[in-house]
């Protein structure tokens, strides 16, 4: 085996610390303006940092590292410079050189210390059961029975979630005051969030023909604009889609998803009316019986739809007011972020920027544009991500959802902001009290989040004291990607 020159990996790590810096500085050209937040330039600075060095391929100089007991930066996301000073100034111990003075002391560890400080800003003080916080969505029974928020508050839970999809104004205010009876009660006063429904991609009116309403792989299918189901073929089965804009902005070839991707097609025609699309997959042994409201995803097309419905606006008028946090749907570009940003400071001119706001990373535009988008709200006020798995599994794939969860948790950590683990998290354990081994496996990786959410179902509070006590086991073994080597006591 060729032996290794510590000389050659100084002189690597030295140029790729030029480079980063370097490079940074032009990441960080394009957010000139958006940081009014002083407590986030040096976040800010590190996640340019951090940006600058993934476009990097170290894996050659990471191995020759790790042969010489050295670290691989593959912990380096909260505190990118200060890890390679401290690997470049071993390194020149190790030459026979004089280390440059490089201050190692608690600042090190400043990015998980700003992390911990803006999870409680966002999701309230931890509860002494789990070091992640627990988001709880409030079922409409929230509005009517006291109990409900005192049982959440009795198990510590941080935060609970208003989805504004449901119910009205006079449910959610009914809701916050059993929120704010049970902080009396029971000294636990938990943050409320409030998620604002979003454009809905859905299906509409069906019209039928002589088979049915069932789809199978091959099919022929016409998806048209509301009110035009008169105007496509009369031999093929034609259902609407609900928002006009959707449908506007895609191409032949493009993929059209049904029901959370339980059917995939792809678009042949687009015409006047609507477009003509192929059955690629559908369920093999029954097909697919088509319905009205159910979700429409185009994860190969940049829908043109403002991601604030008039909706959304008026619920806003609320929200700043009565929340702690909004939890905006849909949001894909840095610009959507400035415009809710607008609609807050008008709602409460004086101190908006105390509201939480949490992005929703759904589709695949919102992927490509996260790094803008955290800037642009965090640099304002207090900000986290939520991974909303569901339609982001949708949009992206299976395949594909396990490996950018990994990334946006990675980001985040840069970026030294909150991550909410969100979508179907014990979602059958929740709904019939058992649950499989495979969620529960997912549960456990929750605990590299700072939140992890829970939707409501009958087995809701034995779930919240298992998550509990799954969390706290397992953030014994791991903190973000570090293993914590804690004793074993099982051999």
């Amino acid at each position: 085996m060729t032996p290794i020159n510590l000389g050659e990996i100084l002189n690597e790590i030295e140029a790729l610390r030029s480079t980063i810096v370097t490079d940074s500085k032009t990441i960080a050209h394009r957010w000139a303006g958006w940081i009014e937040d002083d407590s986030f330039h040096a976040s800010a600075m590190n996640f340019s940092h951090y940006l600058a060095l993934r476009r990097q391929d170290i894996r050659p100089l990471q191995e020759r590292m790790s042969r010489c007991g050295l670290s691989s930066l593959g912990r380096a996301e909260g505190r990118v410079i200060p890890t390679l000073d401290a690997v470049a100034n071993l390194l020149r111990v190790a030459t026979g050189q004089r280390p440059h003075l490089v201050p190692l002391n608690d600042d090190f560890y400043a990015g998980a210390a700003r992390i911990s400080a803006r999870s409680e800003q966002l999701f309230g003080r931890l509860s002494p059961h789990s070091p992640v916080s627990l988001l709880v969505t409030l079922p409409s029974e929230a509005a009517e029975d006291p109990d409900f928020a005192l049982r959440l508050a009795g198990l510590g839970v941080e935060a609970v979630r208003i989805n504004c999809a449901h119910d009205n104004e006079a449910a959610w205010d009914r809701m916050i005051a059993n929120v704010e009876k049970a902080a009396e009660k029971s000294n636990w006063r938990m943050k409320v969030l409030m998620d604002l429904a979003g454009p809905k991609l859905r299906t509409g009116a069906l019209r039928e023909v002589k088979g049915g309403k069932r789809i199978w792989s091959g099919d022929e299918l016409a998806i048209t604009l509301p009110g035009e189901l008169k105007s496509a073929p009369e031999h093929v089965l034609a259902i609407e889609c609900t928002n006009p804009r959707a449908l506007r902005s895609v191409e032949t070839g493009n993929r059209v998803l049904i029901d959370d991707g339980k059917v995939v097609s792809e678009i042949t025609q687009c015409l006047p009316w609507g477009v003509m699309v192929r059955i690629v997959t559908a369920p093999k042994n029954k097909g697919y019986k088509l319905k009205s409201e159910k979700g429409l995803n185009f994860p190969d097309t940049d829908l043109e739809i403002d991601a604030l419905t008039p909706c959304d606006i008026e619920a806003l008028s609320f929200i700043a007011h009565r929340a702690d946090g909004v939890e905006y749907s849909f949001v894909q570009t840095p610009e959507d972020v400035a415009l809710l940003q607008s609609h807050l400071a008008r709602e409460r001119p004086h101190d908006w920027q105390k509201l939480g706001l949490v992005l929703k990373i759904e589709t695949e535009q919102a992927i490509r544009n996260l790094p803008d988008m955290i800037v642009r709200a965090a640099g304002r006020q207090p900000t986290a991500v939520m991974i909303a798995r569901g339609d982001l599994a949708a949009e992206i794939g299976f395949a594909r959802l396990a490996e950018m969860q990994e990334e946006i948790l990675w980001l985040c950590e840069a970026a030294q902001v909150p991550v909410i683990w969100a979508t179907q998290v014990l979602e059958g354990f929740v709904k019939t009290g058992i649950p499989s081994r495979g969620e529960m496996t997912d549960a456990a990786m929750a605990a590299r989040a700072e939140c992890v959410m829970l939707n409501k179902g009958p087995h809701l509070f034995e779930v919240i004291s298992e998550l509990d006590k799954l969390i706290a086991r397992m953030s014994e073994h791991m903190q973000k990607k570090s293993p914590q080597l804690r004793p074993l006591k099982s051999w």
